[in-house]
């Protein structure tokens, strides 16, 4: 999908639903959804398409834009770079910042005790595989094995998916696009979706991502929400879109669509 092709009937439908919200919250994951996916994490950028349509939008009455990751904050503020205002979940709905400020704390002592020995006990595995590396998170880490050839990648994550289970036995482990995490609290990307429907106060959310961590925000979308999944992995969304630049497009017609729905009302 391009900027000049049609959208489905259904999404063309939709689309026009949630523009015509009296609030709406339009929450986004980052990584495959706004940003191609790149080696190295840090250097990813929303594509010129995507943050341009995210600056419309947020210049707009009774629109929130949000990003909800799995990064951890720091590196979802960084990557995302967004006003400060922007609110953003991290770690998998563990992080959460809602405006400007600081963060709700993720973990406690005891639970940064417990990551700092799983991660003391796993590096080993993982400095001993050329390419694979650690992503810290405040309530856990995150093991990448994107460069990493794929049978010694699937051997590392099961050998850390094993060292693991050995040492903690009340870890939550997820899978995702080359990469397996290990957390100390149990939170998902719709934990992280449902504190910013009720703080944020919205009418209806437009929420899209393209990984399987992804599924459990889109599921929590009711008949006045709109889920869109990036790409062609298996969902419970919806409405599908082949790529970022697609989402881009699909973000830049939402913007004019409900520029013209304020500016109709407000006459």
């Amino acid at each position: 999908m391009t900027p000049a092709d049609p959208f489905a009937p259904s999404l063309d439908a939709a689309l026009d639903r949630v523009a015509a919200a009296p609030r709406l919250l339009v929450a986004l994951d980052f990584d495959g959804t706004l940003a191609p996916e790149v080696d190295d994490p840090l250097s990813a950028r929303a594509l010129p398409e995507a943050a341009a349509a995210l600056e419309a939008l947020r210049a707009l009455p009774e629109t929130v834009v949000a990003l909800v990751s799995g990064r951890s904050l720091e590196s979802l503020a960084h990557v995302g770079q967004l006003a400060p205002e922007t609110p953003l979940v991290g770690s998998h709905g563990l992080e959460v910042r809602l405006g400007a400020g600081a963060p709700e704390p993720a973990v406690d002592a005891a639970d940064r005790e417990r990551v700092d020995a799983l991660r003391a006990a796993l590096a080993p595995l993982v400095d001993a595989v050329d390419g694979a590396w650690i992503e810290d998170k405040p309530a856990g880490f995150a093991v990448h094995t994107r460069v990493v050839e794929q049978d010694a990648a699937a051997a590392l994550q099961r050998d850390a998916r094993e060292r693991a289970s050995s040492l903690d036995t009340g870890l939550t482990v997820r899978d995702g696009k080359n990469v397996v995490e290990f957390a100390v609290r149990d939170a998902t990307k719709g934990d992280g979706l449902r504190i910013l429907r009720e703080r944020l106060g919205v009418d209806a959310v437009l929420f899209a991502g393209d990984d399987v961590t992804d599924e459990d925000a889109l599921s929590t979308l009711g008949e006045c929400d709109l889920g869109v999944k990036v790409g062609a992995a298996a969902t419970v969304a919806e409405h599908r879109v082949p790529d970022p630049a697609a989402m881009a497009a699909l973000l830049a017609e939402l913007a004019v669509r409900r520029r013209g729905i304020l500016s109709a009302s407000a006459r």
